[in-house]
Order: structure tokens, then C-alpha cells, then sequence
């Protein structure tokens, strides 16, 4: 039957030829799926990329059949089997992706999403099915998520309605990034849905007025002459105006839908922000390899640095990974930044890390300095007693360096002091 879908993009597949192997995106062999007898709509499992562990959440594009079995206590039920469209999030299968985001973040993996849904299902069963309940769900797994985890809009994919608000970065922006591949498209409508909106026909027919000059010419006529005009004339010509509009309908809708599809392009997608990167299908296995080993190396670090002032900030503790990045690089070297290989192999230089280690030694040590200024202020009375007692317990090189600190700071005082 050949591979199917699904098996292509994650998977490597034999093709069945000379004991060839038809490449996917993740590492042969280490593709496992997880509850795949259940919500069949949502794939969820666990490959490696490059040897990288990672949790997977895909979607399926083709429609499958839900069997509901019997209740056995029951007599009067039987076995319902019932048809869910692909690209479609249903109760059940909100439930498990939210599940499967659950337990990835237990067992500590990065994520990455396969993002091709139209949306959720709205109908009056579903409802009932509480599909608001186990959609939420999903948000609250991505909130709670402290490993990196990558939005990706596959080639041809499509992210629209509320799928898209509930896999947005700015859900969790400091573990989460979105992606889109050059041929994929993204937004809440899509392009038809916009035009019934956005430019009624109505619209459309006020821009034949302007732009086609045969059917501005008809108009014309019956505004300007219709109370001249012989009832069969008059006629006539209201009969060319909707023959020409009914012609130019077609052409003036595809041209809408067209300029409305636009919009939700990746290259329009990258000007407001709402990607970090446009991909191409043949070189994102790379890309993904390097950026997930640097997100990971990343996160690392900045559990280090938290450990060692737990007062700063994601955006401050990144910030201050980039200022090391380029004091050892050079500024001349700075837009190795964007580079994610040039930043893991800072990363896993042990030289470069000898520098990075003095660094957070540095911020261990003005962390504890600034508890211990912040406890003096608190009560002068223990400051005293702990310098005592540290003093007590201080080398005597230590104590001949306080001692001159103190005798400069007291000569210094005298001097301060204005003559009686």
C-alpha cells in the first residue's frame, strides 16, 4: 500500500527499491506513535531529531471513523461509527493533544508542532462534548510548558480560527516559536471567508463601476437617460448591465479572494511579527536540528543563571547571554547571533564555558552580596554582630586588608569634617 502521509513526513520509509530509504524529518527508526487507537484526527508521539529526544504532535488530513462501542449494560445501544473530517480539532481529539502536551512536559521534551488545522469542530454534539473545555485544555498544557516548543505550518498546511489562538506564542513567549513554511498560509478567516465579510458583493459591484468602462457606460445610460428611454429599451439595456455583471462576477470574486489570500501569506506573516522564520521543506530538518539544540543549550544556561540570581527575568537573562555571545566573538561578529550553529558551538566550547562560568560566579556572588546589604538595612544591630562574628572567622591576610579598609575609611571621615 506505500507509506502513508503521516509516515512520510515524520518517518524514514523504504521505498522498496535496491533497499533504498526515503528520508523524513525525523531520525530513521525512532518515530513511536502513542495512543493511536484513540482521536484519530491528532497524531501524537515521541522521534529523535540529529539524536535530539522530542515529543510530536501532528495532524491528520484525511478523514477517519470514530467508533463509539455499545454499552454492555445497555441493550437498547449499539456500536456508533461516525465520520470526522481531517484538519479538524474534535472533543477527542483536543483531549489528546492536550493530554500528550501534558505528559511531554513531565517527561521533559522539547515540542514541536505540526500545525494544520482549520480549526475546531462547532457543531451541537460537540458542543455538548464540551470541546470548549478540552480546548482550553491545550492552552493550559503550552502555558505550563517549560521546554522549548516549535509551532510549525507545514508545506501547504494552513493554520486558521480558533486553532491558531490556541497554539500562538504569545501564549508562552518565552518557550514558544512559530514557524511557517513558504508555501503554507495563516490566519483567523480564510481568504473566501474574508471576501464574504470584507468586501460584500455590493463592493464588488461598485468596483466594476470604476474600473470596466463597458459596464460604467451601461450604468450611465440608464441614470443619465433611463426617464428618456422607451420601456423596451430601458429594459434592454438593465438586461447588458446584468449579463456583464453576471460575467464579470466570476473574475472580480477570484481577483478578491486572491488579494484576501494575500494576507495571510508567510512573507505578510513575518511583517506583523507573528513568525520568526519562513522555512523551506528541503533544509528545515537542519534548521530545526540546529535551532532545538541551541533552545535547549539555551535553557540550560538560563536555570543556571536563575539558580544563581533568582531575581532576573527571561528577557533580562537572554539578554545578558547575547552580551557574552559577543563580547567573546568581537562586535565585528555580532550577526553570528542569528546563527543557532554559531551559537551552539559557543555554547559547548568547554573554553567558552570556562567565561561563562566566571560570569555566573560573579552574579552568585552580587546576588549574595545584595541579600546580605538588604539584611543590614533590615536591623543594625545583627549587622554588627555578624561582622564580629565574621571577622572572628576570617585569615589573617583577610583581616590586615579590613583593617587598612577601615583605617582609610576613617581617615577619609576626619577629612570630611569641617574645623571647629
Amino acid at each position: 500500500t506505500g507509506p502513508q502521509p503521516l509516515e512520510a513526513v515524520v518517518s524514514t520509509q523504504s521505498t522498496g527499491v535496491d533497499g533504498k530509504f526515503l528520508s523524513g524529518f525525523f531520525d530513521k527508526g525512532s518515530w513511536s506513535e502513542c495512543m493511536n487507537n484513540w482521536a484519530k484526527t491528532v497524531i501524537t508521539g515521541r522521534a529523535r531529531l540529529g539524536g535530539i529526544p522530542m515529543g510530536v504532535i501532528c495532524v491528520e488530513t484525511r478523514t477517519v471513523e470514530c467508533e463509539e462501542p455499545a454499552d454492555p449494560a445497555n441493550l437498547d445501544t449499539e456500536t456508533k461509527i461516525t465520520q470526522q473530517a481531517g484538519q479538524v480539532w474534535f472533543p477527542d481529539s483536543a483531549y489528546k493533544t492536550a493530554q500528550a502536551i501534558k505528559d511531554f512536559n513531565r517527561e521533559e521534551l522539547p515540542l514541536i508542532i505540526f500545525a494544520n488545522w482549520r480549526g475546531f469542530s462547532g457543531g451541537v454534539r460537540d458542543m455538548y462534548g464540551e470541546i470548549l473545555k478540552y480546548g482550553s485544555y491545550i492552552v493550559d498544557g503550552l502555558v505550563e510548558y517549560k521546554q522549548p516548543v516549535f509551532v510549525y505550518i507545514p508545506p501547504y498546511g494552513e493554520l486558521r480560527g480558533g486553532a491558531w489562538v490556541v497554539v500562538d506564542p504569545k501564549i508562552n513567549p518565552d518557550a514558544m516559536e512559530m514557524f511557517a513554511d513558504r508555501n503554507s498560509r495563516g490566519g483567523v478567516l480564510e481568504p473566501e471567508g474574508t471576501v464574504t465579510v470584507q468586501f460584500k458583493q455590493r463592493d464588488i459591484v461598485q468596483t466594476m463601476k470604476r474600473v470596466d468602462p463597458k459596464y460604467r457606460e451601461l450604468f450611465e445610460t440608464i441614470q443619465e437617460n433611463g426617464s428618456h428611454l422607451s420601456h423596451d429599451d430601458r429594459k434592454r439595456h438593465v438586461n447588458e448591465l446584468r449579463n456583464r455583471e453576471a460575467y464579470l462576477m466570476p473574475s472580480f470574486h477570484m481577483i478578491s479572494t486572491t488579494f484576501a489570500d494575500l494576507h495571510d501569506t508567510p512573507q505578510r506573516m513575518m511583517a506583523k511579527g507573528v513568525i520568526q522564520e519562513i522555512l523551506d521543506w528541503e533544509t528545515s530538518r537542519e534548521f530545526f536540528y540546529w535551532r532545538v539544540r541551541r533552545r535547549v543549550l539555551e535553557n540550560d544556561l538560563e536555570r543556571r543563571i536563575k539558580s544563581a540570581n533568582k531575581k532576573l527575568e527571561h528577557g533580562q537573562i537572554q539578554s545578558m547571554i547575547r552580551r557574552w555571545f559577543i563580547e567573546a566573538k568581537g562586535p565585528v561578529m555580532n550577526y553570528l547571533w542569528d546563527d543557532n550553529s554559531a551559537v551552539v558551538e559557543w555554547l559547548s566550547n568547554t573554553e567558552e564555558q570556562d567565561s561563562v562560568n566566571e560570569n555566573i560566579k560573579i552574579l552568585e556572588k552580587d546576588a549574595l552580596l545584595s541579600k546580605i546589604d538588604k539584611l543590614a538595612n533590615q536591623n543594625e544591630d545583627i549587622s554588627f554582630e555578624a561582622i564580629v562574628s565574621l571577622l572572628h572567622r576570617m585569615q589573617p591576610r583577610h583581616l590586615e586588608e579590613v583593617r587598612k579598609m577601615l583605617n582609610s575609611a576613617a581617615t577619609s571621615k576626619d577629612d570630611s569634617e569641617p574645623a571647629q
